[in-house]
């Protein structure tokens, strides 16, 4: 850290340490045995078609939502704002796992009200699901778009006598199209990527047909269809880099009055998506607690994740500072930044798969907590660099150059002046990095020691064995994190610690 040749020189090992496994996964890919056109193309379709689908779902909840929060005087708005951008802070599969068991004859709906409730199985269960949690992507960039908004292009519009509705579809909507559509890219690169929804409610996309191959012991063809899976990602990260927002000088925003009856269906709205996306996976989760308490959960497998994912943000954080300096000091140093962020474009189970190869590889590696350590440190790495880099930038801009001409040496410089102004970014990173691991689900269950089980796949055992009940306490100690994680990610954003 004292030059910047050595930053770029370490940053040059954090970047090929992530760009490693994809280039494992070609070469893996290349030997394997093609699978028939026909289990492609379907597990394609399949992909294709839950990620369509959750994005139309999304959308149709999120824009909506988006005007009601931004644009009218409904009651209670902020508070509504907060709860509804809530459901980031649950991973989608510990919604799954509580649908799977509220849901179908024999589910904890049909035994308390003997009531018939259909099952969420299957592709349109999977996007219903998959809405309920990532419709605050579209939520909060049309929202975001929609308060830099000018009430005076509304009210000219209504003044030459066009109806509400008609105004707000051809002058409103057209000028935050493209902040609709990237929060629609980045519901389709979670759809993509996720794997514990398409695995629970039995849809066989790319991301739950690797890891069957890879219990079956096909790691060419788990390989193969990684790089598939790839492919489909880098189109979706491509579009969203070609979507820019439309930059308006911000004004007064319009605020439209809702009748009583517009309130009351807006205020039921809000209610029934807060239902399906907070009160069923809290329900299920409370009334298993209620039922069953602590019964089953051993406290050794919160201290193996919460292990675990502590020396992950110790690693992160220590990639993450030369990562961050050399991005500072050139051209050279920002490429490698961003070649540093491949992990985090890459889906769980596909650096999973990829890791597992080298383990197998590097017979040392196999199974051992430092490779699952090193899976999150790739996987993650992004939120630790991102939260050290702006306040970085900030002291390296003119800071330490005055220290400098009052004769500070380059060590005293960084002791006295960066580091205390990169010290609150280093624990937001590594508090993230640390919360995020706490609830990674593939990478983990391909990559975990034998025996070391985590709150993640504990729950996937609890799933796969039948014994729903005993989901409760690490459903509620995921949720918690998953709270603790957004939590910080606001807080980071509000301090201004750059872009998580």
């Amino acid at each position: 850290m004292k030059a910047p040749g050595l930053s770029v020189v370490l940053s040059s090992l954090v970047a090929a340490a992530a760009l490693v496994p994809v280039v494992v996964l070609l070469f893996m890919g290349l030997g394997a045995e093609i699978a028939p056109s026909g289990r492609m193309a379907a597990v394609a379709a399949n992909s294709l078609a839950l990620t369509g689908l959750t994005v139309i779902g999304a959308t149709l909840i999120g824009v909506p939502l988006a005007f009601l929060t931004a644009h009218t005087e409904l009651p209670g708005r902020r508070l509504w704002t907060g709860l509804l951008a809530a459901p980031l802070a649950v991973p989608s599969y510990l919604g799954a796992f509580a649908y799977f068991a509220a849901f179908g004859t024999g589910g904890e709906l049909h035994e308390l009200t003997g009531l018939p409730f259909p099952s969420v199985d299957g592709l349109v269960g999977a996007a219903v699901v998959l809405s309920l949690y990532t419709y605050p992507f579209v939520l909060l960039a049309t929202a975001a778009a929609l308060r830099n908004l000018d009430a005076g292009t509304l009210e000219v519009a209504r003044t030459l006598g066009m109806p509400l509705r008609q105004a707000l579809w051809r002058v409103i909507l057209p000028r935050v199209k493209n902040s609709v559509a990237a929060g629609a890219l980045l519901v389709a690169l979670y759809t993509l990527s996720d794997f514990g929804t398409p695995a629970i409610l039995q849809v066989d996309t790319f991301t739950r047909i690797i890891y069957v191959e890879y219990n079956a012991f096909g790691l060419e063809r788990a390989a193969l269809l990684s790089i598939a899976l790839l492919g489909l990602v880098a189109v979706v990260l491509f579009l969203e880099s070609r979507v820019g927002s439309v930059r308006e000088a911000p004004g007064r925003p319009p605020r439209l009055a809702l009748s009583a009856r517009g309130r009351a269906i807006a205020l039921a709205g809000i209610l029934l998506v807060l239902a399906g996306a907070l009160g069923v996976p809290l329900g299920i989760f409370g009334l298993w607690l209620a039922r069953e308490g602590l019964t089953g959960f051993d406290p050794a497998i919160l201290l193996n994740s919460a292990s675990a994912s502590l020396l992950a943000a110790v690693g992160a954080v220590a990639a993450a500072l030369p990562v961050a300096y050399a991005a500072t000091t050139g051209r050279l140093g920002r490429l490698l930044e961003r070649a540093a962020y491949v992990g985090f474009g890459v889906p769980g189970i596909v650096l999973g798969t990829a890791l597992v190869v080298i383990g197998l590889n590097a017979g040392f590696l196999y199974q051992t907590l430092a490779l699952l350590v090193l899976a999150y440190v790739l996987r993650f790495l992004p939120l630790a660099v991102g939260n050290i880099r702006a306040p970085l930038e900030r002291a390296e801009s003119g800071l330490v150059g005055a220290a400098r001409s009052l004769g500070a040496t380059p060590r005293e410089a960084f002791r006295r002046v960066t580091l205390p102004l990169i010290l609150p970014g280093v624990l937001a990173g590594a508090a993230l990095v640390f919360l995020e691991a706490m609830r990674e689900l593939p990478a983990t269950l391909l990559l975990r020691p034998t025996g070391f089980d985590t709150l993640a796949t504990h729950l996937w055992r609890v799933y796969e064995a039948g014994y729903l009940g005993q989901g409760a306490v690490p459903g509620l100690l995921l949720v918690a994190v998953s709270g603790g994680a957004v939590w910080v990610m606001l807080n980071g954003e509000r301090r201004g610690l750059g872009p998580l």
